[in-house]
């Protein structure tokens, strides 16, 4: 059985809710200019302010160790929709809804001595390397590699890191801030695409 409620005045400024049968929701106007529908469905409804986001970037250039993997300390804010993520201490994504997350990454290596010959770069969820890529080194000015995954985080306990590893045999490898312009090559991002 249908059902309607009426919110407003009579001036068709008022909004109507209305269900049907099959369990859609539908959310009109008097004048019947505007409708929105909910589908009939079992979960979360996510809307955008609750779907977080986030984007930050190496600020300064982090000197590295040969044949180590490191966590790259990322700490320049782009946007944080929901504050999840820390760029002080931990330089870590701890997302507080449950669902799926789209994670992007990129690193810029360079090395004060000879150009890195392997430079990697991994996605820990939880300390442990989750996703990750290795590129053959030797370009001229710093060699960039970037990945991005899929990765399910319960909205609790679940974090996500970004680290680095370069396999230089002379100076001081290092993950790079731009030299090229306005360019951004060491960054971490992530959007929340579907509740769990």
């Amino acid at each position: 059985m249908a059902s309607i409620i009426s919110a407003g005045t009579t001036s068709g400024t008022a909004l109507n809710m209305s269900g049907d049968t099959t369990g859609n929701l539908a959310f009109t106007t008097q004048a019947g200019t505007y409708t929105q529908t909910v589908p009939n469905a079992t979960g979360t409804v996510m809307v955008s302010g609750n779907m977080p986001a986030f984007s930050y970037y190496l600020g300064s250039t982090q000197n590295t160790s040969n044949n180590t993997w490191a966590k790259v300390q990322i700490n320049t804010k782009q946007f944080d929709t929901n504050n999840n993520f820390d760029p002080t201490t931990n330089y870590r994504f701890t997302p507080t809804i449950a669902g799926y997350y789209q994670i992007n990454s990129s690193i810029e290596f360079n090395s004060t001595g000879t150009n890195p010959t392997v430079v990697g770069v991994r996605i820990y969820k939880n300390g442990n390397p989750f996703f990750g890529d290795f590129t053959s080194g030797n370009a001229a000015g710093g060699q960039t590699t970037n990945v991005s995954c899929l990765i399910y985080l319960n909205g609790s306990t679940d974090y996500v890191e970004l680290y680095g590893f370069v396999n230089n045999s002379t100076g001081t490898p290092y993950f790079q801030v731009s030299t090229y312009g306005n360019s951004i090559p060491t960054y971490f991002q992530g959007v929340l695409v579907r509740a769990a």
